[in-house]
């Protein structure tokens, strides 16, 4: 069976513990098309384009 054949540090131990590891919020940009602000790299929910074309049509209710 594995066992750890040296003690952690408490440094090295709390280290790992650490919030360096934790998720941040993605970037957003500015639609080139609409303004509004989105997720690089993906379709506008406001305006439906992405790269400069159309690709879905957004429906106002």
């Amino acid at each position: 069976m594995a066992v750890p054949k040296r003690r952690v540090s408490h440094a090295r131990r709390d280290k790992r513990r650490s919030n360096v590891w934790k998720m941040s919020a993605p970037e957003l940009v500015r639609c080139p098309n609409c303004g509004e602000y989105m997720q690089a790299h993906r379709v506008c929910r406001m305006c439906g384009y992405y790269k400069g074309r159309q690709v879905f049509e957004i429906e106002e209710s």
